[in-house]
């Protein structure tokens, strides 16, 4: 008899059920369902008549997962230890950037190193259990909320410092409130994807591979269809859509006031430097606001195409290259834009104050004036956690 289509069997019980992480609910799979057709390898590498493009996938997703732990290791403990030893760095922005550096090198140790075994050493096999399953997706799950929430203060913070210079900046307190409120609620956004995360088993492909095939995603109960509907278009609705234009509409004001805005009378030198480099932080903002719209955009599309219109996607045999293709995008984010902050805002600044203290003491415990200038030391971290582009003083103080 003839191997029934997955796709077919796929369209109505998996219609609404579908995973955030887009893995197949193939808890169900029927017995003599032929998948070695799909984008699916055995272990030792054959692939049935599926997409031939899938290798170059997982390669490039390979690739992407390892330059984001390496770039986003290496650039948010730098940014870290400078914000630890220059005390003059630790405004609200910066504080807002610590919490996306943090985030990132969370997701960095964490999930990045199991992510690289599942997608591209194990080719979609997970080997950890259910526990383990549902701590990695929640911990991405809840930093990437971490760093919308955190990149949207910022963005408010930066409109506020701009436009409206005369009121009073955050106090200590109101800023820890706000950063308490960004984890607060990211990790209660995030609980779904560690409550209805676990391994769903797959019969072998084929005789050639008598290995049985373990996904590592969410699973809801088909009759949780319409609790899970709502629950993606919320956090679509709240997670990308409204902090996406509501960052658009703050830097849009914001240039708006730095470069169409005459400013009466004449304006000093030190004017103009202060001009300058406020443009260079707006340009290095924009850049990493469009870095995370590029990069989320595709991931959020696929997921709404998968959920909504499931038959779309799994009737077409290129389904996992897709994914691949899509967490891959996504998962880029972080170290392009890392890379985006060090070409644009002077990285031999922030070395300096990471490797080096921000004062040096003399013989006498005191304060001493450094034998070098004062340096302008730029933040550098990542997006989706990323920098506020605001050039941050760690200025000298004398003896006196």
């Amino acid at each position: 008899m003839a191997a029934e289509p997955c796709s077919a069997y796929y369209a109505e019980p998996w219609d609404g059920t579908a995973p955030p992480t887009g893995q197949l609910n193939a808890t169900h799979w029927p017995p003599g369902c032929d998948y070695g057709g799909y984008d699916v390898e055995d272990e030792n590498g054959a692939q049935g008549p599926g997409d031939p493009t899938l290798p170059t996938a997982r390669l490039l997703i390979g690739v992407a997962l390892g330059t984001t732990m390496l770039v986003c290791g290496v650039g948010n403990v730098l940014f870290c230890v400078a914000l630890l030893r220059c005390r003059r760095l630790r405004n609200t922005t910066n504080l807002l950037i610590a919490n996306l550096a943090v985030s990132d090198l969370v997701v960095a140790a964490v999930c990045c190193p199991f992510e690289l075994e599942y997608y591209v050493v194990r080719r979609l096999t997970w080997s950890h259990g259910p526990r383990l399953c549902a701590v990695i997706n929640y911990v991405r799950a809840a930093s990437l909320y971490v760093s919308t929430n955190a990149l949207l203060a910022i963005a408010v913070d930066r409109y506020l410092v701009i436009l409206r210079p005369l009121q009073p900046r955050m106090a200590r307190r109101t800023t820890a409130a706000l950063l308490a409120a960004v984890w607060a609620l990211s990790a209660l956004l995030a609980v779904p994807a560690a409550r209805f995360s676990t391994e769903t088993a797959l019969p072998a492909a084929s005789p050639r591979d008598p290995v049985q095939r373990k996904f590592c995603g969410q699973i809801w109960p088909a009759q949780s269809a319409l609790l899970y509907k709502s629950y993606f278009l919320t956090v679509l609705s709240a997670q990308f859509v409204a902090p996406v234009l509501a960052m658009s509409f703050c830097y849009a004001c914001i240039a708006k006031e730095l470069w169409f805005k005459r400013v009466p009378g004449h304006q000093t030198e030190q004017a103009r430097r202060r001009l300058r480099s406020r443009r260079r932080g707006v340009v290095a903002l924009v850049g990493l606001l469009g870095a995370f719209v590029l990069c989320w955009a595709p991931f959020y599309g696929f997921a709404l195409v998968r959920d909504f219109f499931p038959a779309v996607l799994l009737r077409q045999r290129h389904y996992i290259t897709v994914f691949y293709a899509v967490q891959c995008v996504a998962v880029s984010n972080s170290a392009v834009s890392t890379v985006l902050v060090v070409v644009t805002l002077k990285p031999d600044a922030l070395l300096a104050h990471a490797l080096r203290p921000c004062l040096r003491r003399g013989p006498s415990g005191r304060a001493a004036v450094p034998p070098a200038p004062a340096v302008v030391a730029t933040a550098s971290a990542t997006a989706p956690s990323s920098p506020a582009g605001v050039e941050l003083k760690c200025t000298a103080v004398s003896d006196a």
